[in-house]
C-alpha cells in the first residue's frame, strides 16, 4: 500500500490578502497541480459585496503630501493619487475632519467604508471605526476598526474576516498590517470551505509576507480536519506569486511491498528565465537509492526537455539501472523544423520495474528518432534517422524492427490545366539491424489524377507508376536467392466513385437529414514477382473499413500487392438538423477479387479470388445520453467471424457514466470490459471496472471503490487487482486519497488511475482521446508521414 503527501503552496491564497503588484508569468513553471472540482460549491460570498463600492464619491479630495505630480504620459502609482472621502455628516476642523454615516474613502484602487472616519490632512493618517469595509487587490474584508497612513500606504486592520475574490478562499485574522510590499497577519485562518461547514482549516500564529521578494514566512501553522489537528509546522517558507525560484519542492513519500519506504525530494534550480532544472534524490529502503534529473529550455525558435535517471545498484535485479530521454523541437524557418525524440533504457526490464501501471507492460520496444522536416504549399519533405531498443525481457533482439539510418522522403503535387493533378511520392532508406544483414531501398511513385466532383457525386480516376529498387548486403541477397540489386515496377490504376442521396424526414416530431451514400472503388495492379525482395519495414495493414479504399494492403515499400478488385460499399447517416447531431450511421462494404492476388509476405497465404470479409460499422444514439457502436467482420468464404466488437456508453446524471465493451479478434483476443462511475447522491459515488480476458480466463484489471465529494473535501478509496508483470502475475493494491481542495492531497493519485481505467470519469476525456498507431506508438505528425 502506497501513501503520498502532496501539498499545494496553500499560503499563496492567504498571501493574496496583501497588496501585491502583478507579476509576469514565466513560460516555465515547476509545478502544475490539477485544478480541483468545485461542482458542489456554488459561488457564495462569505463577505457580501459592498453596495457603496462602485458609488462615485462627492466629498473631500485630499492631495498627497510632498509628492510630485506625475507626468502626463505615465501611469500614476497609488501614492501619487489623491485620497477621496465622502460621508453623510462632516464635523471637526478643516485640518482634522470627522466623517460620520456611510463613510467611504478611496485611494486609487483601494476602497474603505466605515461608520466613522477621522482624517489628519497634514499627516495623511486616518482612523476608521464601526463596520469597517475594505476592498483592494482581489481581497474583500470586514473589520471592527482600522487605522493607517495614506502617504506611506500603511494600514493596520483589527479583528477582520476576509474573502479572496480571484481564487476561492476565506478566513479570519486578529490583525492585518500592510506596509507597501510587506505585510503581516496574526492569528490567521484560511479555508476553501464555507464558514458553516468547516471541514478543514489552516491556522497560523503569524504570517509575514514580502511581495518584493515573493517569499512569506509562517510561524506556528496547524492544519485542522474537522476539529482535529493533523499537522503542525513550527516554521516554513512559501512563495507568494508565480515567480520561479530555486529551492526544495514538496517531497513524495510512499510505502510499498516492492520498494519499501520510498522518499523522493525534488530540488528545483531556477537557472535562467528560459531554462531550469530539477534534481530529485530518491531513497527506496528495499531497493536502494537513485538520482533523477530534468532539464527544460524554451526560446523563440524551439523547446526541449531532457530527463535522466541513474541507480547505481538496484537490489531488485542486482545491477545498475538508468534511463535517458529527450524531446525537442527547433523551428529553423517558416517551412523547416528539426525534431528529436530520444529514449534509452539500461535493460529490457526497466519499463516493467519502474512503472506502476499496465503502460509499463504494453511496450515491447522504445523508439528514438531525429530529423529535419519541411512543409509548404503542395509539398512536404524530410530527412530522418530512427532506432529501436528492446523493452521486453521475454523477447530477443530478433524481433526488433529495422533501424532507418537515414531515411529521406518527399511528397510533391501540382494542379495542372483543367481537372488534372499530378505529383510525386519518393523515399530513400538505408536499413540497419543488430542481428540480420540489411541494405538500402529507393521507392518512387509518380502519379496523375483527374478528380471530378459535383454537389451530389464524385469521380476520381488515378494512375500511378511505382518503382522500387534495392542495394542489398551480399549475405542478405544470398539468403533470398536474388541479386544484390533487385527491383520492381508496377502501374497502379484506381477509380473512386460515389453519389449522395439525401432527404428530409421527421422522427418523433424532430427534423432529420437522412443520407444514402453508395461508393465504388476499382483497383487494378498487375502482378510482379517479389519473392526475391527483402522485408524491412512492411506489414499487412489491419483489415478495416479504411482498407477497402486503399491501393495497397501493405505498409512500407517492400511489397506492392497486385490487384484486380472492386469494392462495393454503402453508408447511411441520420443527422438532426437543429444542431447537426448524428443520431445514426452505418456502413457496409466488401472487396470482390476478380483473380487471385499472388503477392504476399513470407508464410502468408495468397488472397484468393472471391469476396473479402464483409465489413460493418454502425453507431446509434437512441438518446443524447446513450451511445452504442459496433464493428463486425464476417468471412463468408470460410463462414467465420474475423472481428467483432460492441461498445456502449450511458451518461448518467451528475457526471456519472457506464461503459460496456466486448472485443474479439480471431485467434488473438476475446475480452470484455465493464466500467462505471455511479453517483449515489450529490456527494457519494461508486467506481468500478472489470477488464477480463475470456481467452485466458483472467482478470487484466479490476477496480472497486467509493468516493465522497463535498464542497471543499474529497475522499477516495479504491481497491485494485491488475497484471503487474509480463509473466502474468496479478498484484493487489489498496489506494486511499484525501483531497483538501485548494490545499493539496494526501495518499495516492487515485484520479489518474480512475481516468485511465474509466473512460468518461472526466467528461472531457470523451473528446480528447489521442490517436495511436497500430503498434501502440503515438501517431506521428503529418509532416513526417511516409509515402501514402
Amino acid at each position: 500500500m502506497r501513501f503520498f503527501l502532496r501539498l499545494l503552496p496553500l499560503p499563496l491564497c492567504i498571501a493574496a490578502t496583501l497588496d501585491a503588484h502583478a507579476q509576469s508569468l514565466a513560460p516555465l513553471t515547476p509545478l502544475t497541480p490539477m485544478a480541483p472540482s468545485w461542482a458542489l460549491c456554488p459561488v457564495g460570498d462569505v463577505v457580501p459585496p459592498f453596495p457603496d463600492f462602485q458609488r462615485a464619491p462627492e466629498g473631500l479630495a485630499v492631495e498627497p503630501q510632498d509628492q510630485a505630480s506625475p507626468a502626463q504620459d505615465s501611469q500614476p502609482s497609488r501614492k501619487d493619487m489623491p485620497t477621496e472621502i465622502d460621508g453623510d455628516l462632516l464635523s471637526g476642523t478643516s485640518a482634522n475632519p470627522v466623517f460620520r454615516g456611510n463613510v467611504t474613502m478611496r485611494h486609487g484602487d483601494q476602497f474603505m467604508g466605515a461608520d466613522q472616519l477621522t482624517f489628519d490632512k497634514a499627516a495623511g493618517r486616518y482612523q476608521a471605526e464601526g463596520s469597517v469595509r475594505f476592498q483592494a487587490n482581489g481581497l474583500r474584508l470586514r473589520a471592527a476598526r482600522a487605522e493607517g497612513d495614506q502617504n506611506s500606504d500603511t494600514h493596520t486592520i483589527q479583528d477582520l474576516q476576509y474573502q479572496l475574490l480571484q481564487r476561492r478562499g476565506n478566513g479570519k485574522a486578529d490583525s492585518l498590517n500592510l506596509s507597501s510590499q510587506t505585510g503581516s497577519l496574526r492569528g490567521a485562518t484560511y479555508s476553501t470551505c464555507p464558514p458553516q461547514a468547516r471541514h478543514w482549516e489552516l491556522k497560523a500564529q503569524r504570517i509575514d509576507v514580502n511581495n518584493s521578494t515573493g517569499w512569506a514566512r509562517a510561524y506556528g501553522a496547524r492544519l485542522h480536519v474537522g476539529n482535529v489537528p493533523v499537522l503542525y509546522l513550527p516554521f516554513f517558507m512559501f512563495p507568494t506569486d508565480e515567480r520561479r525560484r530555486s529551492g526544495l519542492l514538496l517531497p513524495s513519500i510512499s510505502n510499498s511491498g516492492r520498494n519499501g519506504l520510498d522518499w523522493a525530494q525534488p530540488i528545483y534550480l531556477n537557472l535562467a528565465p528560459n531554462y531550469d532544472a530539477t534534481l530529485t534524490p530518491r531513497i527506496m529502503t528495499s531497493r536502494g537509492s537513485l538520482l533523477m534529473g530534468q532539464f527544460r529550455y524554451l526560446h523563440e525558435q524551439g523547446r526541449g526537455i531532457l530527463e535522466a535517471l541513474w541507480m547505481p545498484q538496484d537490489r531488485l535485479r542486482d545491477r545498475s539501472r538508468g534511463s535517458v530521454s529527450y524531446d525537442g523541437v527547433e523551428n529553423l524557418s517558416e517551412h523547416w523544423q528539426a525534431r528529436t525524440q530520444l529514449a534509452w533504457i539500461s535493460d529490457p526490464r526497466y519499463l516493467e520495474d519502474f512503472s506502476g501501471s499496465l503502460n509499463g507492460l504494453s511496450y515491447t520496444t522504445t523508439y528514438s528518432s531525429t530529423g529535419l522536416y519541411g512543409i509548404g504549399h503542395g509539398w512536404r519533405a524530410g530527412v530522418s534517422a530512427d532506432h529501436w531498443q528492446l523493452a521486453d525481457y521475454t523477447l530477443s533482439r530478433n524481433v526488433l524492427p529495422y533501424d532507418r539510418l537515414p531515411r529521406a522522403f518527399v511528397h510533391w503535387q501540382r494542379q495542372a490545366l483543367g481537372p488534372f493533378t499530378y505529383g510525386l511520392d519518393a523515399e530513400a532508406v538505408r536499413f540497419h539491424h543488430p542481428i540480420y544483414p540489411a541494405g538500402a531501398r529507393l521507392d518512387v511513385k509518380p502519379w496523375v489524377s483527374a478528380p471530378l466532383e459535383g454537389d451530389a457525386w464524385f469521380l476520381r480516376p488515378s494512375l500511378a507508376w511505382r518503382y522500387t529498387s534495392y542495394a542489398l548486403d551480399r549475405a542478405l541477397a544470398q539468403s533470398l536467392g536474388s541479386s544484390t540489386s533487385p527491383s520492381r515496377a508496377q502501374s497502379i490504376f484506381s477509380l473512386d466513385a460515389g453519389v449522395f442521396f439525401d432527404r428530409d424526414i421527421q422522427v418523433k416530431g424532430r427534423d432529420y437529414l437522412q443520407s444514402i451514400e453508395p461508393r465504388l472503388f476499382y483497383l487494378n495492379v498487375p502482378y510482379v514477382d517479389q519473392t526475391g525482395m527483402p522485408v524491412f519495414d512492411t506489414q499487412p495493414l489491419t483489415f478495416s473499413w479504411e482498407q477497402l479504399f486503399r491501393d495497397n494492403r501493405y505498409s512500407g515499400g517492400d511489397r506492392q500487392a497486385d490487384a484486380n478488385q472492386l469494392t462495393l460499399a454503402v453508408s447511411t447517416r441520420m443527422i438532426r438538423q437543429s444542431d447537426g447531431f448524428e443520431r445514426f450511421s452505418a456502413s457496409l462494404g466488401q472487396i470482390r477479387y476478380f483473380r487471385d492476388s499472388l503477392v504476399r509476405l513470407p508464410n502468408e497465404p495468397i488472397t484468393q479470388r472471391g469476396g473479402s470479409a464483409w465489413v460493418v460499422d454502425a453507431n446509434y444514439a437512441p438518446t443524447d445520453r446513450w451511445t452504442i457502436g459496433t464493428s463486425y467482420q464476417r468471412d463468408a468464404k470460410f463462414k467465420r467471424t474475423d472481428l467483432a466488437s460492441l461498445r456502449a456508453r450511458y451518461l448518467l446524471p451528475d457526471s456519472g457514466v457506464v461503459n460496456i465493451a466486448y472485443r474479439y479478434r480471431r485467434a488473438q483476443i476475446e475480452q470484455v470490459d465493464f466500467s462505471f462511475l455511479y453517483p449515489l447522491n450529490a456527494s457519494w459515488s461508486l467506481v468500478g471496472r472489470e477488464y477480463y480476458s475470456l481467452r485466458d480466463n483472467k482478470t487484466l484489471e479490476g477496480l472497486a471503490g467509493v468516493q465522497w465529494d463535498s464542497c471543499c473535501v474529497a475522499v477516495r478509496v479504491v481497491a485494485r487487482r491488475y497484471v503487474q508483470n509480463r509473466a502474468g502475475q496479478l498484484g493487489n493494491s489498496l489506494m486511499f486519497e484525501i483531497e483538501l481542495k485548494g490545499l493539496g492531497s494526501a495518499g495516492q493519485n487515485t484520479q489518474q488511475t480512475l481516468r485511465r481505467s474509466i473512460l468518461g470519469y472526466n467528461r472531457d476525456d470523451l473528446y480528447l482521446v489521442p490517436p495511436k498507431t497500430a503498434t501502440g506508438q503515438p501517431s506521428q505528425p503529418a509532416i513526417s508521414d511516409p509515402i501514402p
